[in-house]
């Protein structure tokens, strides 16, 4: 094995003579941003803008020279980490075991809405709400800056109308927090959100709320292009799984690679994902839980431009979200939930109807995201059906273009984990996106250097994403219908 110190890596010209050969072009080879996409995204028009200054206290690892940070995980967050890491002058090594954007990970779906409507997130609402606010001004900003060099969008802001048949705590905390910040937005009632959107099959419906900046990311996209920016800026990118080293006197030593290579920095920073619970499993295992959920992608009426962006809007009703197709690929009519089956007509009920069979046991490979499936059999799809066909009449029969199931991470707080690994100071945890996280990367990425760089920043935030001490009483509850929890 080959301990590679944090002077040994392939970006001096004297790094070859101090690796084995095939450790040097492992590395190496992962340098370009064509490497790391296989050419799947167009490559760089021009030079980006230099990032501006960012005064920050001095990371304690520095002492005047650029410290090396490993960050495990290619996802959005580990993405957007090292990218904000390398415009801080950091020398970042990226890991990834299957590559930025990857079909298994959760960041590996088509897209993801952008809002801010956090009423229900009880007392961390009011920092939902203001962090989600802030990502959606970072999203349009990303699009606005690399949407041209890459020839494509990321961010579409298609407004979100969320739809009731009568107003609930949900709508009421959101607009209280909507109000208190300032956010701009309209409360509508049923004739206003039918006169606006007849595509909407609304006629239960009563109230409602519209936060016209809200909007949808291409987050494969997204993903691949935030990792290719940050290797364009400096960074290096390593394909291959890895575990972290021991900690010696509060610092991790190294991660070591599938392998036997380790990788020595002075800092690691662990966005894992659902794959927490497998890199720390004591540590994690009972303290977070991996669903999945399965979102439809629906192929419009041909000619018929009125499901697409941006002429219909995102939309939310209860347990079910969605949005319009995206002209810019044109993946599909999203829509993520669904509707129950109709109750029997009860003059059609002659005899007490059979119990409920009960629950099938629940795949032990579902827990674990290497190997669960990710085909959407019938009961994933039935439910987005009915909703369809209820919600979206002139959509009843429309082709079912393609489906994504991922894993969600959620934590027995319902708050993100951006903390120290337990007795290491240079060792971090930043994931359990609680079914949210892709829409905060922007700020999440920028506060989780902050972290890494030693800047302890707002201790309300410290005490929020600390990791929880409460454990779930089991790893998984099955419920009926695949385990599905709220997304967007």
């Amino acid at each position: 094995m080959t301990d590679r110190e944090p002077g040994a890596l392939p970006d001096s010209p004297s790094s070859e003579a101090s690796l084995p050969r095939r450790d040097f072009l492992r590395l190496a080879g992962g340098v370009g941003a064509g490497a790391l996409l296989g050419g799947a995204l167009p490559a760089f028009a021009h030079e980006a803008p230099a990032a501006p200054a960012l005064h920050l206290p001095p990371h304690p690892v520095r002492r005047g020279s650029a410290g090396h940070v490993v960050v495990v995980g290619a996802g959005v967050w580990g993405s957007f980490t090292a990218l904000n890491l390398v415009e801080r002058g950091e020398r970042v090594t990226l890991i990834d075991a299957y590559g930025a954007g990857n079909s298994r990970a959760t960041s590996g779906d088509e897209t993801r809405g952008i809002r801010s409507s956090y009423g229900d997130r009880g007392d961390n609402a009011e920092l939902w709400t203001k962090w989600a606010r802030e990502a959606i001004t970072r999203w349009g900003a990303f699009d606005a800056e690399y949407g041209p060099q890459f020839g494509t969008r990321f961010f579409m802001k298609t407004g979100d109308v969320i739809m009731r048949a009568r107003d609930d705590n949900f709508l009421q905390r959101t607009r209280e927090q909507w109000t208190n910040q300032k956010v701009p937005f309209e409360a509508l009632d049923g004739d206003e959100i039918r006169k606006r959107w007849p595509i909407f099959q609304a006629n239960d419906i009563t109230v409602g709320t519209y936060e016209p900046d809200a909007g949808v990311a291409r987050a494969r996209a997204s993903t691949q292009a935030a990792a290719a920016i940050a290797l364009r800026k400096g960074a290096t990118m390593v394909t291959a799984r890895a575990t972290p080293g021991p900690i010696v006197n509060g610092r991790m030593q190294y991660v070591q690679l599938d392998d036997g290579t380790r990788i020595t920095a002075d800092a690691y920073v662990f966005c894992c994902g659902p794959w927490f619970r497998k890199v720390f499993p004591t540590l994690l295992g009972t303290r977070m839980r991996i669903p999945l959920g399965t979102a439809c992608y629906y192929g419009t009426p041909e000619g018929d431009s009125r499901f697409s962006f941006p002429n219909c809007p995102s939309y939310n009703f209860p347990g079910t979200t969605g949005w319009p197709t995206l002209p810019v690929d044109n993946r599909g009519f999203r829509v993520r939930g669904g509707m129950a089956p109709p109750p029997p007509p009860a003059n059609a009920i002659k005899e007490k109807l059979p119990e409920a069979p009960p629950l099938p046991p629940q795949d032990p490979n579902n827990q674990d995201p290497d190997l669960s499936v990710r085909w959407a059999s019938e009961d994933r799809i039935a439910g987005p059906r009915r909703f369809l066909a209820f919600r979206f009449p002139a959509l009843a029969n429309a082709p079912l273009l393609e489906t994504r199931t991922c894993h969600y991470e959620s934590s027995i707080n319902r708050n993100f984990i951006i903390d120290n690994v337990p007795e290491s100071t240079n060792a971090w945890l930043a994931g359990v996106g609680q079914a949210e996280g892709f829409k905060f990367a922007p700020v999440t990425g920028e506060y989780v250097a902050k972290r890494v760089l030693g800047d302890t920043g707002d201790p309300a935030l410290v005490k929020a994403f600390a990791l929880p001490t409460e454990e779930y009483e089991s790893q998984t509850t099955p419920t009926r219908g695949g385990g599905d929890e709220d997304e967007e």
